[in-house]
């Protein structure tokens, strides 16, 4: 890969170049530093990933998985942790805090890739080190081990394939990230958008087949429609209640009354499925269209969804940060800085604000990047008017009625 530059101005120019090794060691350091405080602190690899881990002992035990309450994930992500609970506790400890930096970096490459930015390059470095440095829910995720950086690393993947139009195995690695936690089912949409069926039976039928040979495995299955899912649909209970930022959990505890805060989600999320078709429709080139729409899709289904935990906007944001090589992408407005200055770490906010009162602040990052990422939805097409030249008459330089649609940022970054 080339390092060239190529119209993106002074500073952008100045970020595709290659980082000095200093750099390069300094972000590593970072990334580093990060697993090894969260390592220090936890006792079983991270409270999240040590539900999922029971969970595996139970079946290996004889027992069902679904008798503990706070396992949430379908049959097939208690096959997939058994190999992990093989694992003696003090391994998990210190290996699970760098599993899940590596994946949330895994991430991070292909967002980059997609956008045709080499890793090595300032952006590419500077980037990650500041995410994991500055950005709050990225330490709370290391912290928790929560399966979610399955899903930060494989929506990504996912779309880089799709980039370069290999659809069913971007069905495959999405339907992988399922089986493991069912948050990208809601990308499913974005097979239907494409009418790439091959591909959406990969999203279905993977998450499908490794789920009913778990449930094969495991005594009472049934446990699942009985219990689990119910609980997920009430929304947990009291002890998640707390760091739940979708509009359904946090308006009530603002005073709105239950049945209008469903309502008012449920609104936010229809129109943000709206926003996401109205902006794949507008099929401009490059691969914002599909990073666009895939994060459009997911914040919709954020808004909606029961719990909505602050480390869920990872599975996005790197997409949306990869996308600021390109002129008129969101990070290119001050407003999309402004929205994540809730979850920026380091900030002495009031007490009030803190610990179990945090969603408010959560929420209203969630609701600010899906009204800013709505409304360049909604945004038409730019055009620009060129001279236009009539047999038998002389050049013309002043704009014509003639005018040649111009994608919205879709200058390629070299």
């Amino acid at each position: 890969m080339r390092w060239e530059k190529r119209g993106e101005g002074a500073f952008g120019a100045w970020l595709l170049r290659p980082a000095p090794p200093i750099w390069q060691l300094a972000a590593a350091g970072v990334l580093v530093a990060v697993a090894v405080s969260v390592s220090v602190r936890t006792a079983d690899g991270g409270m999240d990933n040590a539900i999922v881990v029971r969970a595996a002992d139970a079946l290996l035990d004889g027992r069902s998985p679904y008798a503990d309450k706070r396992f949430l994930y379908f049959p097939s992500a208690v096959l997939m942790a058994v190999p992990e609970a093989l694992v003696p506790v003090g391994v998990q400890r210190v290996l699970v805090p760098p599993g899940t930096s590596a994946l949330l970096a895994v991430g991070w490459w292909a967002a980059l890739r997609i956008f045709s930015v080499p890793l090595r390059s300032r952006f590419g470095v500077l980037g990650l080190a500041v995410l994991a440095a500055a950005y709050q829910p990225y330490a709370n995720l290391v912290l928790l081990g929560n399966w979610t950086c399955l899903s930060a690393a494989a929506l990504p993947l996912a779309l880089l394939a799709a980039h370069r139009g290999r659809w069913v195995r971007a069905g495959l690695i999405v339907g992988a990230a399922v089986a493991a936690k069912p948050m990208l089912v809601p990308v499913g949409l974005l097979f239907v958008f494409a009418r790439r069926w091959r591909g959406l039976a990969a999203v279905v039928l993977v998450p499908l087949g490794a789920s009913l040979l778990g449930a094969a495995l495991m005594p009472r299955p049934s446990l699942f429609f009985t219990g689990t899912l119910p609980f997920l649909l009430r929304g947990q209970d009291s002890f998640a209640l707390p760091w739940d930022a979708s509009p359904v959990a946090v308006l009530p505890r603002l005073g709105v009354p239950q049945p209008a805060a469903v309502a008012v989600a449920g609104l936010l999320a229809a129109a943000g499925l709206g926003c996401a078709w109205r902006r794949w429709r507008r099929a401009d080139e490059g691969p914002q269209r599909l990073v666009e729409t895939a994060c459009m899709v997911m914040l919709a289904a954020f808004l909606v969804s029961r719990p909505s935990f602050d480390h869920y906007l990872l599975v996005v944001l790197p997409l949306l940060l990869a996308s600021g090589v390109r002129d008129g992408s969101m990070p290119r407005s001050p407003w999309f800085w402004l929205a994540l200055v809730p979850q920026t770490a380091g900030i002495p906010w009031p007490s009030e604000f803190e610990n179990k009162k945090r969603a408010f602040r959560d929420m209203a990052t969630l609701c600010s990047l899906a009204g800013l990422l709505a409304g360049r939805a909604l945004r038409g097409r730019r055009v620009t008017l060129e001279p236009v030249t009539t047999a038998g008459s002389p050049p013309r330089t002043e704009p014509e009625c003639a005018a040649t649609p111009v994608p919205s940022a879709s200058r390629t970054a070299f």
